[in-house]
C-alpha cells in the first residue's frame, strides 16, 4: 500500500494505491480504520486494469486561530 498527501481549499487528500493482491473484504477493513481513527471520507475510487485499485480520501483542513 502506497500513499501520499495533498492540500487543496478546505479538504486535505490521501491517496492510497492498494495492490491487486489484496483481497476486497481487507480493503474495506483498511478503509475503514482511516476512516474511524483518521476522520478520513471516501472521495474517489478507481479500479485499474492490472487489478490495482487507487482510493482518494479527504478530510477538512482544521485551522486553529491564534489565542496570543
Amino acid at each position: 500500500m502506497a500513499s501520499s498527501w495533498r492540500r487543496h481549499g478546505h479538504y486535505e487528500y490521501r491517496v492510497v494505491t492498494i495492490d491487486r493482491d489484496v483481497s476486497v473484504p481487507d480493503a474495506r477493513r483498511m478503509l475503514t480504520e482511516e476512516a474511524e481513527y483518521g476522520r478520513w471520507e471516501l472521495a474517489r475510487t478507481r479500479l485499474y486494469v492490472g487489478g490495482h485499485r487507487k482510493v482518494w480520501l479527504r478530510r477538512k483542513v482544521i485551522r486553529a486561530a491564534s489565542t496570543l
